[in-house]
């Protein structure tokens, strides 16, 4: 599984820090071992179910927020240089693992995605915050976890959680409108 994680993810090596980036493979390989989903499935589910017909794999989306993430927080880093320090891995990590608590919430039943129980109970970025501490990856970047969809609004955002919760609705909203025009 460590292979088909690292052939999903090639950004992961990104990641500067080696105990970061072995920390972050190593989640991605403990929610496959609880997932009823494949690597090939995350190529072909929708990244949303909350969007009817959405033509956009969970993959695609996922990569675009990593990149998107990670070109931004490079330009702030260039336009406002130490008056606004922000971890290039935490960013990185953040936005690898942001929705890997979607492989507990999401099954899939007779070639379609669905929500699974759990995720009836438990959003992703809960589920993707407990895979996370289990592998032991730092608060810093957990905290992006948990901070980048809806429930971050409840709680005071790192820059990188910022910037990574930008990144994922600038991949999201587009297709959101799309979907309320079509």
């Amino acid at each position: 599984m460590r292979d088909a994680v690292r052939e999903l993810w090639p950004e992961i090596e990104w990641i500067k820090d080696r105990d970061l980036r072995e920390k972050t493979l190593q989640t991605w390989v403990k929610a496959f071992d609880l997932s009823p989903l494949t690597p090939q499935d995350l190529l072909e589910i929708p990244f949303t179910l909350l969007i009817p017909g959405c033509p956009v794999s969970f993959m695609a989306h996922k990569r675009a927020v990593v990149h998107i993430a990670r070109r931004g927080a490079e330009a702030m880093r260039e336009c406002f240089g130490d008056v606004l320090p922000i971890d290039m891995d935490v960013v990185i990590a953040g936005a690898i693992l942001a929705d890997v608590g979607k492989l507990l919430e999401y099954e899939k039943v007779e070639g379609k995605a669905r929500q699974s129980q759990r995720g009836k109970s438990l959003r992703h970025p809960f589920t993707g915050v407990a895979l996370a501490m289990m592998c032991g990856v730092p608060d810093r970047v957990c905290h992006v976890i948990a901070a980048h969809a809806g429930e971050g609004d409840l709680v005071q955002r790192s820059a990188e959680a910022f910037i990574v919760h930008h990144a994922d609705f600038m991949a999201y909203e587009p297709f959101k409108a799309l979907g309320r025009r079509g």
